[in-house]
């Protein structure tokens, strides 16, 4: 899948949670929301945009979400 259209889906999922009063709860919610209904391929590929470009184009809070609660390693 294109990063852009990952970099946008993940950027609607922010949009629900970022007034969240809870930040740091709404990137855990944001997280769980990626493990759950992105597959472990999208996941990685998010990611690894995260690591490689900073996120470019990502939310502050999906990118900061991303670094702090998704990791290579998880399952589907």
């Amino acid at each position: 899948m294109k990063i852009e259209h990952l970099v946008t889906m993940a950027n609607q999922i922010g949009d629900f949670f970022k007034y969240f009063p809870n930040q740091a709860q709404a990137k855990i919610d944001i997280a769980q929301h990626l493990e759950h209904f992105w597959a472990s391929s999208m996941r990685d590929q998010i990611l690894a945009h995260v690591i490689e470009h900073n996120g470019a184009g990502l939310e502050p809070i999906v990118r900061d979400a991303i670094k702090e609660h998704i990791s290579s390693n998880q399952k589907n």
